[in-house]
């Protein structure tokens, strides 16, 4: 009978913590995606975890830090992917997941649990961190890469004869796939939308944040307020974008030898030290100039 009873009281209490998930997630509005991108596979298979977190603690973010965190967004160019609320709620389910998946392997192999769970979580929250400097970082070596190729094509297009804007279009119409290219077409698109041409292209700095991009668009509102021609202008600084680049791997290929001095000293020069030891002392066993008497009392002299 008693056993029938805990079985009871079992059973009724997984249907209530069934029942106050069910509630939860059945109260969380469905988010309209038409118009916005498809979020990275990490953020997908927790998506109704974020929707949940957004939806009952998104209004504690305040908006000096919704600002600031849709800034960062938008120079990694996942706006139209994630929210401000999302991104933090994404920090809260990685570190919630990672200390629990910690903590459960540290109960089966034994250990420190808890404190192997904190730090998890409190690596778990940083992650997302990680993801969007990482991929601000290869979006902004992307832009620099293709500038001054994009630069030159808006020049020839000028110097033939047409404005900067068909000299955007053209030069999203000849050119591949690239975080530039996509660039311009939110500024062309801004353009056909009834803004200013110095406003769209503000907000191009603003959401490249990269000081190439922004000298590049200094130049051209500079050059559009006092009536100056934009090809001789467009084509200096193509130029110096290039000798930027050249400087710029120069700086990497320098860099190269120091930070290969660290893993050649803890790693790699100790075991050639070992193996070139091993060999030497080999060789001088073999030739009679040592015997094994003195490193086996070597090795034993602490115990005796």
């Amino acid at each position: 009978m008693s056993v029938l009873i805990i079985s009871l009281l079992f059973g009724g209490f997984v249907a209530m913590i069934v029942w106050q998930g069910y509630s939860i997630f059945h109260h969380v509005p469905v988010e309209d995606r038409h118009f916005m991108d498809r979020p990275a596979l990490g953020f997908r298979l927790v998506w109704p975890l974020i929707l949940a977190l957004v939806f009952y603690a998104g209004h504690l973010m305040s908006e000096t830090q919704v600002q600031l965190t849709l800034a960062r967004l938008k120079r990694a160019g996942v706006e139209y992917s994630l929210s401000p609320q999302q991104f933090l709620a994404s920090k809260l389910v990685a570190a919630m997941f990672s200390g629990l998946l910690v903590a459960l392997m540290g109960m089966h192999i034994g250990g420190a649990t808890y404190i192997m769970g904190f730090l998890a979580a409190i690596g778990g929250f940083f992650y997302p961190e990680l993801w969007l400097r990482e991929l601000t970082q290869t979006r902004s070596t992307a832009i620099l890469r293709t500038l001054p190729f994009y630069l030159d094509v808006i020049t020839l297009s000028v110097e033939a004869g047409t404005n900067l804007t068909g000299g955007l279009t053209q030069a999203v119409q000849k050119t591949g796939d690239t975080p530039l290219r996509r660039e311009f077409s939110r500024v062309l698109r801004d353009i056909r939308s009834g803004k200013t041409r110095a406003d769209a292209l503000r907000d191009l700095s603003d959401r490249t944040g990269s000081p190439a991009v922004n000298n590049v668009v200094a130049g051209l509102i500079q050059a559009e307020r006092t009536g100056s021609s934009l090809g001789p202008i467009l084509r200096a600084q193509a130029n110096q974008l290039r000798s930027q680049r050249f400087q710029l791997a120069e700086k990497k290929a320098m860099e190269a030898p120091v930070k290969l001095l660290a893993p050649l000293v803890m790693f790699i020069f100790p075991t050639t030290a070992l193996v070139i030891g091993f060999i030497l002392l080999s060789k001088a066993i073999q030739e009679g100039l040592l015997t094994w008497g003195p490193l086996v009392w070597a090795y034993t002299w602490p115990a005796q």
